[in-house]
């Protein structure tokens, strides 16, 4: 049951007391409802849980010896839920031993009132308790309100991550296109090899963060072309031995151009732009280390460049078959490229073959169009 006074403005603090005696209920409703406060009763332990679940009240004065559901146990339930621990309770007793304050303590009192309740007491520890709870209310107002920013900052700056993400990759091909497009049929070179190198990492085992790097740092391996001669990078036969030498020239100018940076992704081109040249057996280029010693990166590019290069036009060839090409991996199996690579490499055959027909050669190169076109 409930009784309420005359309808305020605000809405005011609710109080929910609960005792099987009538008449300890009406004397707490006749002291607070002056106090401007909403009173609900109830004469039983089930019935305040039900009132409680439908109306939560600020502030439950609870006595403890009631037939059916106990005192102690209707403290246990409220404040055992995440919805109702909150509220204050208060312990409204005859009982003065100090076990049973123990005991109510243990099971979740937050304050006593000791029948007969004297009606000062009865208003100051209610005023004390809705304030806590009105404290507790804002706080977790807050709280909420907090984490709904930081969620939606959270979306922001991931939102803002990812295009800024997307901005460098594009950026990457199209500074790497600057050092390629003289000696390449088109700028699908460096997405197919860095596609290539990813499907072999993966099929690796290795972590997404590190697919993520090869697919940023993979593309810049031949930046180092642009300090190359155009009598070299676009001679349309073999090179002598004199121009080869310039040529494997490009790893090291790479490795300069990309060293310093405090960006890892960088870090990791400059490593692929030093190693993929170098050889398993250790006859590669510019060092000649073998091996383990190459690191891990490098071998990747390694396998990824040569079939893209063997696949491709290039100014002195035309492009030779898948077939023809994987058979010419495979002969370098343990000499010119790592074995566990190469054994990646063809374990991924299904992806290497679709992101080669994704990006196909489509057209001539930029210097290609520009042949011919008048300069004034």
């Amino acid at each position: 049951m409930t009784a309420t006074a005359a309808p305020m403005e605000m809405e005011r603090p609710r109080v929910l007391a609960v005792d099987d005696e009538e008449r300890n209920l009406r004397l707490i409703e006749a002291m607070l409802l002056p106090l401007g406060y909403e009173v609900m009763l109830a004469k039983s332990g089930e019935e305040a849980l039900n009132l409680v679940a439908s109306h939560p009240p600020d502030v439950i004065l609870l006595d403890i010896m009631m037939p059916g559901i106990s005192g102690f146990e209707v403290a246990r339930r409220l404040k055992g839920a995440d919805e109702t621990r909150m509220i204050p309770l208060i312990m409204v007793t005859a009982l003065k031993e100090v076990e049973d304050r123990v005991k109510a303590l243990e099971a979740g009192a937050d304050d006593f009132l000791t029948k007969p309740v004297e009606k000062m007491e009865l208003k100051a520890r209610v005023a004390s308790s809705v304030k806590v709870k009105a404290y507790n209310d804002h706080m977790l107002r807050y709280q909420k309100e907090l984490e709904e920013e930081v969620a939606r900052r959270t979306q922001q700056l991931e939102h803002a991550y990812s295009r800024v993400k997307s901005a460098s990759l594009d950026t990457i091909h199209r500074l790497s296109r600057a050092a390629e497009y003289k000696d390449e049929h088109t700028g699908d070179h460096i997405q197919r090899m860095s596609r290539y190198c990813v499907a072999v990492a993966r099929q690796m085992g290795l972590s997404q963060k590190v697919l993520e790097s090869l697919l940023y740092a993979a593309p810049m391996h031949d930046i180092g072309k642009i300090g190359i001669p155009d009598r070299i990078l676009l001679k349309p036969r073999r090179l002598d031995q004199d121009e080869w030498r310039i040529m494997k020239l490009h790893t090291v100018i790479g490795g300069k151009i990309l060293a310093g940076s405090e960006v890892g992704f960088i870090r990791l081109a400059e490593v692929i732009a030093m190693t993929h040249h170098e050889r398993w057996d250790g006859k590669g280029y510019p060092k000649g280390i073998a091996g383990r010693k190459i690191p891990l990166a490098g071998r990747i590019c390694a396998v990824a460049d040569v079939f893209d290069a063997l696949t491709s036009r290039r100014p002195y060839k035309e492009p030779i078959d898948v077939d023809e090409s994987f058979s010419i991996l495979k002969e370098g199996r343990g000499t010119r490229f790592d074995p566990d690579v190469l054994d990646a490499f063809f374990d991924a055959e299904k992806e290497i073959l679709e992101i080669k027909e994704m990006y196909p050669d489509s057209g001539p190169s930029l210097l290609e169009e520009m042949a011919g076109v008048p300069l004034y």
